[in-house]
């Protein structure tokens, strides 16, 4: 074959490959697409959506808080950007997934090409084990983690292709200018989204020297210049890229170290044991044929995998297969290896000990949703292996035989991995979707429209949908503050209205923790005219109270309200019978009311102080 007819068919091989390739993509995205359609917010979604409620969007306060030990900037913004663009609408979050997961899968399949651009088909088995491993999948599908991990990937593999790109292909200047401008852009990016960005530093640094390596016939253990070793070279070919990326890890890691509070709270080296071993042995190791199948979701909790005894056994097999398959036929590949499990273990030390107090269940591991970057980086040394050079003599028959069983063979594989992998994503989906946060923000939203206008109490969501640890977070003006149509969230009321577990609006009472008698005087003759103790059933220890009573004044005006500690509250009233509700702060044995306006007489009736409950659930 000539030199001509050689290079075209290498172009027609790399167009029909990098033609699978976008195949390959379009149809993750197809599931990923259905998976947010069936989703919708969860948990700390609403934490987001709460704090751009109550902070202005490019204050510090919110772009730097530390959210369960993140630091997280850019996250911030594009959730308080999209809660005031849709607030309390999940088209619009599902949205910005969908498009991060597309920016990432295209990043990671350029950064295969760069890795190994004549590996073809074992190119796209490295894509196929990113875009579909279960892996990745519980983190995309959650919101607030998805605004951190799918940065993350996608800048994980523009980093990691420009630094091989530099270090093995010795571009010329203005490519490599690009090439450094862009993987620095690409870290800080990052690492705005996402601390763990971090890990991309000596990511990169490990997967140029392996590639450099790749390239040589060096050897660690050869006796030469150190100065001309694949670790020396990877340094110096691309050393201001290092230093660069050096000096942002320093001060992100000390400005991350001086905001976050992720090392607060009680931990244990032995937990934390448990907690890896649970993920490598019941998260990831499954992952490599493509399960688990079986997901099962304690509510608020996310969906848990639960593979079967017979598929962590085969995992294994499968992971010990590949390594001692592809260590026999290509050079240098047990280094790869060594790296990527490494990876795969040390990655999850820091996230499980953040986690290891003795309260935490063992199945947090089995959520997956700390495992996307170790699902890229696992394809990453898919994609050094397929570049790696054959072992000399590692075949004895004629090439053409085994390289086309080897094709076979790989090629259902790869088919029972992908199906094997979807049948896992459509089950988690069906758990996912099994949550009643998406129904009850739907309807409280209508529910709220109709208040638009009026006074309504604060009240916290459910706790199915998300638990008093959130405080203040969990309360509806949080979540739903920033709605254009809906109630004042204030102290006081005529009508009392609350949302039901559902959602919906009805009509509310105050619990009687303690009451209290009518006043003296009448409605024809009322005995309020200056500071009048009202004394209470019972003591009230320190909290805040709601107040309801009836009341008839002779003209319109104002009341003072008190209870003993806390600040006094400014009742409107009006002339004639009605009803008042009132949020106080305080403790104290007696309700003390005061007439504000001159001249201003009223009588109260029997009267309530407790909780705001449902009208039909009060005794």
């Amino acid at each position: 074959m000539t030199t001509a007819a050689m290079t075209t068919a290498r172009t027609t091989a790399a167009r029909r490959v990098g033609a699978l390739a976008l195949a390959l993509i379009m149809v993750q995205l197809v599931v990923r697409a259905v998976l947010v359609i069936w989703g919708n917010f969860y948990w700390d979604d609403l934490i987001l959506m709460g704090r751009a409620s109550t902070y202005p969007i490019l204050s510090w306060d919110f772009l730097g808080y530390s959210h369960d030990g993140h630091f997280m900037p850019a996250a911030f913004l594009v959730a308080g950007l999209t809660t005031a663009l849709a607030p309390v609408q999940w088209w619009l979050p599902a949205l910005t997934l969908v498009v991060l997961q597309a920016v990432a899968s295209l990043a990671v399949w350029r950064m295969i090409r760069i890795l190994a651009p004549r590996a073809g088909g074992w190119a796209l088995a490295a894509l196929g084990f990113y875009l579909f491993v279960p892996m990745t999948v519980s983190a995309y599908v959650w919101w607030a983690a998805g605004l951190n991990t799918l940065p993350m990937q996608a800048a994980m593999a523009v980093v990691v292709g420009n630094a091989v790109a530099l270090v093995r292909d010795r571009p010329d200047p203005v490519r490599s200018r690009r090439l450094l401008i862009g993987a620095v852009a690409a870290f800080v990016v990052g690492l705005l989204f996402f601390e763990k960005s971090l890990f991309i530093l000596p990511v990169a640094f490990v997967a140029a020297v392996l590639a450099l390596r790749s390239r040589s016939s060096a050897r660690w253990d050869d006796e030469a210049d150190y100065r001309s070793s694949p670790l020396s070279q990877a340094f110096l070919r691309a050393r201001p890229l290092w230093l660069i990326l050096g000096g942002v890890f320093v001060v992100w890691a000390a400005v991350f170290l001086a905001t976050s509070t992720a090392t607060a709270g009680v931990h244990s080296i032995g937990q934390t044991a448990h907690l890896v071993w649970r993920s490598i042995n019941n998260a990831i190791v499954p992952s490599f044929t493509g399960g688990p199948w079986v997901w099962e979701r304690w509510t608020p909790s996310p969906p848990m995998g639960f593979p079967s005894v017979w598929m962590i056994v085969l995992g294994w097999v499968v992971l010990a297969a590949a390594i001692a398959i592809t260590v026999r036929r290509r050079r240098g590949v047990a280094l790869i290896w060594f790296f990527a499990l490494l990876y795969a273990v040390a990655a999850q030390i820091p996230v499980m000990w953040n986690r290891s107090s003795g309260n935490t269940a063992l199945e947090l591991a089995q959520t997956m949703r700390y495992l996307p970057d170790t699902a890229l980086v696992l394809a990453i040394a898919l994609a050094l292996i397929a570049a790696a050079p054959p072992n000399v003599g590692a075949h004895t028959a004629g090439p053409s035989q085994p390289d086309r069983r080897t094709a076979i063979a790989a090629a259902v594989a790869g088919a029972a991995f992908l199906v094997s992998a979807v049948t896992a994503t459509m089950s988690f989906g069906q758990s996912w979707r099994d949550d009643p946060t998406g129904d009850y923000l739907r309807t409280a939203r209508a529910s709220l429209a109709s208040m638009d206008g009026k006074t309504m109490f604060d009240q916290p969501v459910p706790l199915e949908v998300l638990l008093p640890v959130a405080y203040p977070n969990n309360m509806i003006s949080h979540v739903f503050g920033r709605l254009r149509e809906r109630p004042d969230f204030g102290k006081v009321t005529d009508e009392l209205k609350v949302l039901n577990p559902e959602g919906r609006l009805v009509a509310g009472a105050v619990s009687p923790v303690r009451t209290f008698e009518p006043s003296r005087g009448s409605c024809a003759k009322p005995g309020i005219d200056d500071l009048t103790r009202l004394p209470l059933s019972g003591p009230l220890i320190d909290w805040q109270w709601t107040v309801g009573f009836s009341y008839c004044a002779d003209r319109a005006g104002t009341v003072e309200l008190r209870l003993e500690g806390g600040d006094p509250v400014e009742v409107p009233v009006r002339s004639g019978l009605h009803a008042a509700y009132v949020q106080l702060d305080g403790h104290g044995t007696e309700l003390r009311i005061r007439p504000v306006t001159p001249g201003l007489r009223l009588h109260t009736g029997d009267g309530r102080v407790g909780a705001p409950v449902m009208a039909e659930a009060a005794p």
